[in-house]
């Protein structure tokens, strides 16, 4: 049961973070494509700052159920080192569009709508091999 409970409860602040990973960079998709207008590339940094916080405190209490479930409950194989290796690349890309977020306050021009768009694309390869690995344990 608590195994249950503990990767249950790790699953859904996954899946809360993976949300944050996805939209941050449509945030940025909309600030890069809002031009002159203040207000709207104010509100979208606001929501952006917001998002942010948000999903690093979702991967903070998914990182604190993982090392739980590791820990305690002995899991353990080649599958879960390449799994934690494209994490660190997801969280590795999170960042880098916390960073960009950041610039535009600092007045740093973002990448073109079409490269933000192709940036957004990279994390839903990266998860769709990690959902494998974790579902199949190939290794």
């Amino acid at each position: 049961m608590a195994y249950m409970l503990t990767k249950t409860a790790h699953l859904v602040f996954v899946i809360a973070w993976m949300a944050t990973v996805f939209y941050l960079p449509r945030i940025l998709v909309n600030i890069a494509e809002a031009g002159n207008e203040p207000a709207v590339r104010a509100r979208l940094v606001l929501m952006g700052r917001r998002l942010y916080r948000f999903g690093h405190v979702m991967f903070g209490i998914a990182l604190v159920f993982g090392l739980a479930l590791w820990m305690h409950f002995r899991i353990s194989g080649g599958w879960l080192h390449v799994k934690l290796l494209l994490i660190a690349l997801m969280l590795a890309h999170f960042i880098v569009a916390g960073r960009w977020l950041k610039g535009v306050d600092a007045g740093r021009p973002l990448p073109s709508g079409k490269a933000l768009r192709w940036f957004n694309e990279l994390p839903v390869l990266l998860l769709f091999v990690v959902v494998y690995l974790a579902l199949a344990k190939p290794f």
